[in-house]
């Protein structure tokens, strides 16, 4: 649908001389107008023409003037696109967008996308109307885009291009090579801690009991001539290196310390020093002959600092989180499960009612029988956990009918109670998904649009068609 419109106020008035005798007073040629300039009291009530590749649109001048910083709303700078033979604003750009830059001037700053446009071609839009960086974020805002925190950089030149160099993988192509050297150390690190549980690869050592026997168990403690150590060394020395050289170019420790990022990245090499020194430590006694307390103080000792070993150990698969510093996917799965805290929640909170519920349930349908795996609710819990997430081990199954039945409710139970929170969590995924890609699709693409057509005059153009419509007027008036 097209709206037709007469352009007025859009333009300066023009005043007419009717001197026959050469030059008027103004030095100008005969029938050619003077621009009277429009007086303050102006309503700017007029109606203008605003053709956005064919269709035209048709509104007010005070409603553009409400934005004068804008395309729409500067006069010296929309001139640029007069039709001074069509008397109307001519624009080769997306047509639906333009509903949503007008209704922007209508309803006094408010910007709503289309549903049919792209999020890319939209902020293309805003740009070239040049609606403002306040809208622009506005606009960002409403769709769900996270304002993007400022990051300082260092003051000094080379503590920024090293800050760059480890922090920013797409700055440069040495950053991108540093990037790429962190991944394969951290898949290097995660393969040996892995590797070095097989049977094949375990180390055992002979440990006094108190009975004056002797017994073979796994040797935690590392040996420093073992392949998978010295691996593991270098791996260390990598991490180490990169979080020393992080802490002094940052341009805020404070803030440094405070990323769960880097906190994950210190918790990654811990393990290592504390090993490290407890091998040392160890040999050391044993070089000195010192002997601590009697054998059974000795065996408990050996096994409380196994025990702190093994779970010093585990803290080593932290290091598979650094890996979200160089994966888009990781990130996008953080943010996920960070937006739907709330929905995890209702579904820890469901399955704990569920398990509490038909343990009691299975215990006391399965009071009677004798072959019962239900000794007591506590024992029922694994049960009902594992019914209720459909995993089903069957180390532990009801025998009697009537636990069969409460088995049944509990498997339906569980399949609703997993399944209502589970598409509020897909949503949240899709949603941070396509941002993600959104984004780099606006980063990476150039879009070249046409801003003005050469062909329509710009303000040189309109005064000359001026000049020439005056004289053709007069010629015609003379015959």
């Amino acid at each position: 649908m097209q709206a037709f419109i007469m352009v007025g106020g859009s333009l300066p008035k023009l005043a007419s001389h009717d001197d026959d005798d050469g030059l008027n007073p103004n030095g100008q040629f005969p029938g050619i107008g003077t621009f009277e300039p429009i007086p303050h009291d102006h309503d700017f009530c007029e109606r203008v023409v605003i053709n956005v590749s064919g269709l035209r649109f048709e509104t007010q001048l005070r409603t553009l003037n409400q934005f004068p910083e804008t395309l729409l709303g500067d006069p010296a700078r929309r001139i640029r696109y007069f039709d001074p033979l069509r008397n109307e604003y001519f624009f080769d750009r997306n047509r639906p967008c333009f509903d949503a830059i007008l209704y922007y001037y209508q309803s006094g700053g408010r910007l709503r996308r289309p549903v049919n446009v792209p999020l890319d071609v939209f902020s293309e839009e805003i740009k070239f109307y040049e609606l403002g960086d306040s809208a622009i974020s506005k606009f960002r805002e409403d769709e769900g885009f996270i304002k993007e925190e400022e990051r300082p950089l260092p003051e000094k030149e080379w503590k920024r291009k090293v800050w760059l160099l480890f922090e920013y993988p797409e700055s440069s192509q040495a950053a991108r090579v540093v990037a790429i050297i962190s991944v394969v150390v951290i898949l290097l690190s995660i393969v040996i801690f892995c590797l070095e549980t097989l049977p094949e690869f375990k180390h055992y050592k002979l440990f006094n009991a108190t009975n004056n026997r002797t017994r073979i168990e796994e040797d935690e403690v590392p040996d420093f001539t073992d392949p998978f150590f010295l691996i593991e060394t270098i791996c260390i020395v990598w991490f180490t290196f990169e979080i020393i050289v992080r802490i002094i170019c940052c341009p805020n420790q404070r803030n440094f310390f405070k990323d769960m990022m880097n906190v994950i990245d210190i918790m990654a090499i811990i393990p290592y020093f504390i090993t490290l020194a407890t091998v040392l430590a160890e040999e050391e006694d044993i070089d000195d002959g010192i002997q601590r307390g009697p054998p059974q103080e000795r065996s408990s000792n050996q096994a409380m600092s196994l025990a702190i070993l093994r779970v010093i150990r585990l803290v080593r698969v932290f290091r598979i989180f650094k890996l979200s510093r160089h994966s888009k996917g990781l990130q996008i799965l953080g943010r996920t499960l960070k937006a739907s805290m709330r929905e995890l929640g209702l579904l820890i909170f469901f399955l704990f009612i569920g398990v509490i519920l038909f343990s009691s349930a299975v215990y006391f349908a399965e009071a009677g029988s004798e072959v019962s795996h239900f000794k007591s609710i506590p024992d029922a819990f694994w049960w009902a956990v594992v019914t209720m997430t459909t995993v089903g081990y069957g180390d532990m199954t009801p025998v009697g009918g009537w636990g069969k039945i409460v088995g049944s409710l509990c498997a339906i139970a569980g399949v609703l109670t997993i399944a209502l929170p589970v598409p509020v969590i897909v949503s949240n995924f899709n949603y941070f998904y396509h941002r993600e890609t959104d984004q780099e699709e606006m980063q990476s693409q150039n879009f070249n649009h046409v801003t003005s057509c050469p062909y329509l005059p710009g303000t040189l153009g309109i005064l000359t068609s001026l000049l020439l419509f005056s004289i053709l007027t007069r010629h015609f008036k003379a015959e």
